[in-house]
């Protein structure tokens, strides 16, 4: 297990779909943070986006401690991007890399009331990527699997999950769900969804270096996605439908 101290460098990337960023912490605190606002591709983006954080911050790759990523759910493309840099990396480096739930990312912004949080996202094709969290003094432990399911469909499957306890939802894209007719009965209940910021990187990094703390680090070799949905490439060669694993 490796040690760290406060001041503990950790350089956070993700890139799971168009609206990723790269940032750079000193323990809990940004030192700087790009967001992805362009219509370029992670493979040219990326890399000049993490020199110029490292620019601002006044910092050198060979001064980060560790890295945090997103390892999914989300874009096929964008998710490999990122993990095949990181890896990279962690390689040249010998740094350990925390690997991160975006859906996490998104929970841990709740604010609202409730053992549980219900995190969601878009993922195209007319469903969302989901998780349900429970929370308590220790942080974020995962009830269930993260799928990739029909919006109403997850607001009855999270609903089973939690046993009938309330539920604080949250997520970038909120109306996904809130436009669904099951919907009305958590609303009933008081319950609405917080919009939550679809800009990751310095919740991931916050989140990566508690686990590099804890020693739940990977190296390069133990570093694996989590698409949730398979590659279209995997779905047409099995003749498969587009749903999670």
């Amino acid at each position: 297990m490796v040690e760290y101290n406060a001041h503990v460098i950790v350089l956070s990337i993700d890139t799971c779909d168009s609206r990723g960023g790269v940032a750079v912490l000193r323990d809990e605190t940004v030192l700087a943070l790009l967001v992805h606002e362009t219509a370029e591709d992670y493979s040219c983006w990326l890399l000049p986006a993490v020199n110029e954080v490292l620019k601002k911050a006044e910092l050198q790759m060979g001064d980060v401690g560790g890295y945090a990523v997103a390892v999914g759910p989300g874009s096929f493309t964008g998710v490999r991007v990122g993990l095949t840099t990181v890896k990279a990396w962690a390689e040249v480096y010998g740094k350990p890399v925390a690997a991160v739930s975006r859906l996490e990312g998104f929970a841990a912004q709740a604010t609202g009331a409730g053992k549980h949080v219900a995190a969601f996202v878009d993922a195209q094709r007319g469903q969302v990527f989901g998780a349900v969290y429970r929370r308590d003094d220790s942080g974020l432990a995962r009830v269930g699997e993260e799928m990739v399911i029909a919006p109403g469909r997850f607001v009855e499957v999270a609903t089973e999950l939690v046993a009938g306890e309330k539920i604080a939802w949250v997520s970038p894209d909120p109306t996904l769900v809130t436009g669904e007719g099951v919907w009305q009965a958590r609303e009933k209940r008081g319950e609405s969804v917080e919009q939550v910021s679809a800009t990751l990187a310095g919740m991931i990094g916050r989140i990566g270096l508690k686990r590099l703390k804890e020693g739940k680090a990977t190296d390069a070799l133990g570093l694996d996605a989590n698409y949730v949905r398979r590659s279209d490439a995997e779905i047409f060669w099995k003749g498969g439908a587009a749903h999670g694993h």
